[in-house]
């Protein structure tokens, strides 16, 4: 028995749990947005922070990192208590397809497990929902919590991002209203660009579909 689990926002620099392999790579039709509220960890219930959650969008990828477990049934089950711990704020797990860069057409997992939230702020509290830019990087910029600043939780992604090779446009774009809205110039990150994170130019070809699975785990041999 093995599972993997597909990281896009902390997790891709800070996993916070043992696993056995670590594989770059992206996931179709989601893209990454700040829609989603964290009022333990880099916020609080007066002054909610905004964090990553995953949006439905037909032709669009997300890169991120996903993380194998094996060892036994009692070390996979540590490894999900902490992330289900961590993760409270969202309030499902979809499994989903995982391709590695250069082979777009066929999957290198199935049943990946990723943890994403539902866009309805009637059933989930935790549902921000989008607001402009500007919004949302003042909100980014002001709040804290007792895990630290939220500015500090979309700095450390996009440095993240760029040290995997695949920056995400939005949360450049993000950390550049924030940084304007504290009046920082700079961000430490060398100016040459390697990918854009959501860019679908390279995919544009395929038809993306992502198949309906049954396991809550990926089977391996």
């Amino acid at each position: 028995m093995v599972f993997w689990v597909f990281g896009y926002g902390s997790l891709v620099w800070n996993p916070g749990f043992e696993y056995d392999e670590k594989v770059i790579g992206f996931i179709k039709d989601y893209r990454r947005v700040f829609d989603l509220a964290c009022i333990d960890h880099r916020g609080t219930p007066e002054s909610p922070a905004r964090t990553c959650t995953l949006e439905n969008f037909e032709g669009a990828i997300c890169w991120g990192v996903a993380y194998c477990v094996r060892g036994g049934p009692e070390r996979e089950r540590l490894a999900m208590e902490y992330l289900e711990r961590r993760e409270c704020e969202y309030d499902k797990k979809t499994l989903v397809d995982f391709y590695k860069e250069g082979e777009p057409s066929q999957p290198a997992l199935t049943g990946v497990i990723v943890f994403a939230s539902t866009p309805d702020k009637v059933s989930n509290k935790y549902y921000l929902g989008p607001a402009p830019l500007e919004e949302m990087a003042r909100q980014i910029a002001t709040a804290h919590g007792p895990c630290g600043n939220n500015r500090e939780y979309l700095f450390l992604l996009e440095k993240a991002m760029f040290a995997i090779g695949h920056e995400d446009d939005m949360v450049i774009e993000l950390a550049k209203g924030v940084r304007k809205a504290l009046g920082i110039t700079g961000n430490g990150i060398p100016t040459e660009r390697k990918r854009t994170g959501t860019s679908t130019k390279t995919l544009k070809s395929l038809t993306p579909v992502l198949r309906p699975l049954q396991e809550a785990v990926a089977m391996d041999s």
